[in-house]
């Protein structure tokens, strides 16, 4: 089957889990920003958690759809309609016929993930799909989508065609199916602040009592200078103790660096393979979601927790993934 690109949205491009194990030389893991919303959306149409889908960045795309996909949309709410009606979240979708699928206004969020059974029909590079947009490569082309693409899916495996029997078992006159459950989505907070949690990282102690102070009970803003890459955040300039000369060293998703100009930068899914700026924190995992699910101008503060509490609300995440993995049933 294939999908006909009528209009590419903001930015939407192809991601999985990331080009993992060529950091050494010097090649970005990239991947989806909300690996947590990508990989339940690749569970709930039989995928495995990996495969490789659709993120679609506060505008979405317009898509001519064949009758017999099925499809899943989680994470940001950006009004997803089938020729004018609205497509729940978070289950998965059958279409009972050639269908035009269409997002509107962002609702909640900032990144939906739209995975489809089989995934995509496309090269791995260095066992990736994902794209990499800088350097032009993985994905479609190398590139964001771009209108009149058409996007090829792979034959669904054993678990996608037991979805797929399933809902379109009963006879049904509806433009799309779906199941009468559907999965929790991970409530982020309704406040005008975000609360990040974090861990101290190498540099922390380097910082002055006031900038510590201010990273803790002040609050930072997105900057619209943001992008995959990472966050740039507006607030409190935090200052070192005495300049420190650093030689360049690992960095992660979430690493908080603090150039010479003070404002700190949340390093993201493209960020580089090393850093050279002083690393105050890191935020956790279980978090990652939180932060990437913000628009530019949103406003975050930073908690500190142990890492042995980091690792609890990671293991239960992994849980709840699980869990669900198992019991996904129509």
């Amino acid at each position: 089957m294939s999908i006909a690109v009528l209009n590419p949205g903001l930015l939407t491009s192809i991601q999985d889990l990331g080009r993992v194990g060529f950091q050494k030389y010097g090649v970005i893991v990239s991947g989806a920003m909300d690996t947590y919303s990508l990989r339940l959306a690749n569970i709930l149409v039989g995928n495995e958690e990996g495969e490789a889908a659709l993120e679609i960045t506060l505008v979405g795309p317009v898509l001519m759809l064949k009758k017999g996909i099925v499809f899943a949309i989680t994470g940001a709410d950006i009004s997803p309609t089938i020729d004018g009606e609205s497509v729940p979240l978070w289950r998965p979708v059958y279409l009972n016929k050639d269908s035009i699928l269409k997002f509107g206004a962002c609702k909640s969020g900032c990144r939906a993930y739209l995975a489809f059974a089989g995934g995509f029909k496309i090269a791995s590079v260095m066992g990736s799909k994902s794209t990499y947009m800088r350097a032009g490569i993985g994905g479609y082309k190398g590139r964001t989508l771009k209108k009149d693409d058409i996007l090829e899916l792979e034959n669904p495996e054993k678990k996608s065609i037991d979805i797929i029997n399933k809902l379109s078992k009963p006879l049904s006159s509806n433009k799309f199916i779906v199941p009468n459950w559907y999965i929790r989505e991970m409530q982020n907070e309704k406040c005008d602040v975000t609360t990040i949690r974090i861990i101290r990282e190498r540099q922390f102690k380097n910082f002055t009592d006031e900038s510590i102070k201010d990273f803790f009970h002040s609050s930072f803003n997105i900057s619209i200078k943001s992008d995959r890459m990472g966050y740039r955040l507006n607030g409190a300039k935090l200052k070192l103790k005495e300049p420190v000369e650093m030689i360049s060293e690992a960095v992660y998703f979430g690493t908080i660096q603090v150039p010479s100009d003070g404002n700190p930068i949340i390093l993201l899914a493209d960020r580089q393979t090393t850093g050279g700026y002083p690393k105050i924190a890191q935020i956790v995992s279980v978090d990652i979601q939180k932060i990437v699910q913000l628009k530019p101008n949103e406003k975050i503060r930073f908690k500190e927790i142990s890492l042995e509490d980091a690792e609890r609300l990671y293991f239960k995440r992994e849980k709840y993934i699980r869990n669900i993995k198992n019991g996904v049933h129509i």
